[in-house]
């Protein structure tokens, strides 16, 4: 197998000069777009790897489904289907809502920004210093690392440059979707974005996912297995923003992107793959990345299709 993830590393390395850095968040922006990792882990709890795989980089959107589960774990599927849909938007990552109806919960998906600031104030604690503190410590159980922590300066990079959150938590807010202080809630948003990983880490995590809410070596089940079909489902139709439906035509298995360059995939059953490219698409997803996943797809017979 690592034979094959270096043949790949080498064979798509090329797409890594077609993307783009994320600019609008300036801390992204200093990223190495030569920067390309691979990391999988497997069911039987086997690790392969190549290139990059160690580098740090900030989770960004791919903390979306760990917020969406951490809001099950807290409240059940019911009452998370009260406030978050399920249903993909077909619209960029950030948009705002133009519509002329009014803005219901059936209207917001997990995967964007505007249902993942919403399921912020789904997470319990006292405080939203406490809410992002229970994150971060789902994040670390998850990937089996309690080293993973927040990248203070993206944080801050993100905090100042995030007006179009700002805009969409006031619309939600508007409508009475949160009812919270507005910057508190933002300010968990931003941090919860800017939880530093590695590959290995989102391999882990897609690890849990595919084996239905179970640890790896250990099999301790951290939620159960209804949460990760759930959670699975919304990442097939929605997790590679508006590119989702031709993720899932050429690649086909549930996964999730962020803007920091990561991408985490989960093949139910069989694995979890963590790739790092930080060179993005116009979608915001990573060009080098998605064409890895698709190379690995076609060799592995990944597709759930």
């Amino acid at each position: 197998m690592d034979e094959l993830l270096e043949q790949i590393l080498r064979e798509c390395a090329p797409y890594t000069k077609e993307g783009a850095l994320a600019n609008y968040i300036p801390e992204l922006a200093k990223a190495d777009p030569n920067d390309f990792g691979i990391f999988i882990m497997s069911s039987d709890g086997r690790t392969n790897r190549t290139g990059d795989c160690h580098k740090p980089f900030t989770i960004q959107s791919i903390v979306k489904p760990i917020l969406l589960l951490q809001a099950l774990m807290d409240n059940g599927i019911e009452e998370v289907r009260r406030h978050v849909g399920v249903e993909a938007t077909g619209k960029p990552f950030d948009a705002i809502n133009y519509s002329d109806q009014s803005l219901l919960s059936d209207h917001l998906n997990p995967m964007v920004n505007m249902g993942a600031i919403c399921m912020c104030t789904l997470i319990k604690g006292d405080t939203y210093q406490e809410k992002f503190e229970r994150l971060l410590q789902l994040t670390r159980r998850l990937a089996g690392n309690d080293s993973i922590c927040l990248n203070e300066t993206v944080y801050r990079s993100e905090k100042a440059t995030g007006s179009k959150n700002r805009a969409l938590a006031y619309l939600l807010k508007t409508y009475g979707m949160i009812r919270d202080d507005v910057e508190e809630v933002l300010d968990c948003y931003f941090r919860a974005c800017s939880i530093q990983v590695c590959c290995a880490d989102l391999a882990r995590i897609g690890f849990v996912l595919a084996n239905h809410g179970r640890l790896p070596i250990s099999g301790e089940r951290v939620f159960p297995s209804e949460y990760a079909s759930y959670v699975n489902a919304i990442l097939m139709t929605c997790g590679m923003y508006d590119g989702s439906g031709e993720f899932a035509v050429k690649v086909g298995v549930p996964a999730k992107s962020g803007v920091g360059g990561g991408i985490m995939a989960v093949v139910p059953t069989r694995m979890g793959i963590g790739i790092y490219s930080p060179a993005l698409d116009g979608k915001g997803n990573s060009v080098a990345g998605i064409k890895a996943l698709e190379t690995l797809s076609q060799r592995l017979y990944l597709s759930i299709f």
